[in-house]
């Protein structure tokens, strides 16, 4: 049989085959067998046969459970429905009360509403989605007009404190605020101290706390200061200078906290404007 003459062609961008025309050498090349589409399930097979006792073993635990989880359905449904209306009474507190702390709005929620606290408690993505539906319906102008004065505000105090590499975090990044939102904001430096005394040399009085974040899989104690300014709380978290390229959260294993630095909140006001 004759050789098949094929040119391989190297380029930076792969490779490429050059087909000699049929009446030459490529002519005499047979066609090879294609690859049966069914070779992986052949392949399978024999771990199908040895799983195959594992799993008749299991089906008459699965045919005993079955009642209990068909007896278990309603309970099932009815704590989503309880979710579900947590939920919607959590978002309604948040946008009409100012309640800007998810944990408490969903407690007082479900107090409202009869259900103990550990019973069918929604998580925060759920009740976000509640708020921003609420917010979208029934306040929408207004909620647009608190965004863009809470967002302008929150330039000018991360503007005043540009040394400790604010960066703007929570509702009011998110656009959720609601009535008497406070202003989340990040800042990062060698240690509290100095942004203390910064605030002592422009006279803006503070009240200090802490709270606990997680920077990476390592829990930090930091202090909380909250400065008024112009009317309107805002919550300095002052966190060390080297976390401010590592993933925050508020819980072990959370979802990271999202953060805007300066440049980006400019560009938000400009973008609400």
């Amino acid at each position: 049989m004759a050789q098949c003459a094929l040119a391989v062609l190297l380029y930076p961008g792969g490779i490429d085959v050059e087909f000699p025309d049929a009446a030459g050498p490529l002519a005499a090349c047979s066609t090879p067998p294609m690859r049966h589409r069914n070779d992986s399930r052949q392949r399978n097979e024999p771990l199908r046969q040895r799983n195959e006792p594992l799993r008749q073993r299991n089906e008459p635990l699965r045919q005993r459970n079955e009642p209990l989880r068909q007896r278990n359905e309603p309970l099932r449904q009815r704590n989503e429905q309880m979710r579900q209306r947590i939920a919607a009474a959590a978002a309604r507190i948040m946008a009409k009360d100012g309640v800007g702390n998810f944990s408490v709005a969903k407690r007082k929620a479900a107090r409202q509403l009869g259900a103990p606290d550990s019973q069918a408690l929604p998580d925060d993505a759920q009740i976000e989605a509640e708020l921003r539906a609420y917010q979208a319906l029934y306040q929408d102008t207004e909620q647009r007009d608190r965004i863009q004065s809470l967002r302008r505000s929150a330039l000018e105090v991360m503007q005043a404190l540009s040394a400790f590499r604010p960066h703007l975090a929570g509702a009011v990044l998110k656009g959720i605020a609601g009535r008497y939102g406070d202003i989340d904001l990040q800042l990062f430096a060698e240690d509290v101290k100095s942004v203390e005394l910064f605030l002592l040399n422009q006279g803006i009085p503070y009240a200090a706390t802490t709270e606990r974040y997680f920077a990476g899989d390592q829990s930090r104690l930091i202090s909380l200061l909250t400065i008024d300014w112009h009317g309107v709380s805002v919550n300095l978290a002052v966190h060390p200078l080297n976390d401010e390229r590592t993933t925050i959260t508020a819980t072990a294993g959370g979802r990271p906290i999202e953060r805007a630095a300066l440049a980006a909140v400019r560009q938000l006001v400009a973008a609400d404007d």
